[in-house]
């Protein structure tokens, strides 16, 4: 998030919220290494455990004071929110992983997940610290900042032949999880429509200009 009125928690405690989605980008690195099936387990059981620790926070009073004295400083306003019961980021991260790691071929779930956490993090920062223009719902330097993020987070992910076109793709699906991200705030959380959008951009793509390729990484387990 990077509105321009600086959010509900302060830069610091925004510092320490992406350094631990910046954790996350284990998810899409192990992945490259080990089978979908496998994946799908082992992220299968972190959402659970996620699910089951952030309900349980409302449920019951002692899980909920322990989980804010040791969390409560890093949550935003709706993330505390008992009438609706929201669920965290942290939470989300691993429905959203889980889900695209089911929908989609791996080649585009590490561009689109990878992209999420680099670059809805660094969107946050420096949208936090220097957005002063308004652009759609949010800050236009954060948005610039996603965009830029998100082009170099193509140039380094994989790809399954490296054409050209497939870094246009990539660009593209960018732009549009660009866009996604600005607008997500107060519609839909943004762990989910990143890299949902992202994905189904590339598999789009992928069909209308390379609908011949199948869309698996040579000498990498699938």
């Amino acid at each position: 998030m990077h509105r321009i009125d600086n959010g509900t928690i302060g830069y610091k405690e925004e510092v320490v919220r992406k350094l631990i989605h910046f954790c996350s980008l284990s998810i899409p690195i192990i992945y490259y290494f080990i089978p979908r099936d496998t994946a799908i387990i082992i992220i299968g059981i972190f959402t659970f455990a996620f699910l089951i620790a952030d309900v349980s926070r409302y449920l019951f009073p002692t899980i909920g004071n322990f989980f804010y004295f040791i969390f409560g400083f890093l949550l935003r306003k709706h993330e505390r929110d008992d009438k609706k019961k929201n669920l965290n980021g942290a939470t989300y991260v691993f429905i959203s992983a889980l889900a695209c790691v089911i929908i989609f071929p791996k080649v585009i779930f590490i561009t689109g997940f990878a992209i999420l956490i680099i670059s809805d993090s660094m969107a946050a920062l420096i949208g936090r610290r220097f957005g002063k223009n308004k652009f759609l719902f949010k800050s236009r330097e954060g948005t610039l900042a996603f965009l830029v993020s998100a082009i170099v987070v193509v140039l380094f992910t994989p790809k399954v032949e490296y054409k050209m076109i497939e870094y246009f793709i990539g660009f593209f699906a960018a732009g549009i999880g660009a866009i996604v991200e600005n607008i997500s705030f107060g519609f839909a959380d943004d762990n989910l429509s990143i890299p949902l959008s992202i994905g189904i951009v590339m598999w789009i793509l992928y069909s209308i200009f390379l609908p011949d390729l199948q869309l698996v990484l040579n000498n990498v387990p699938v």
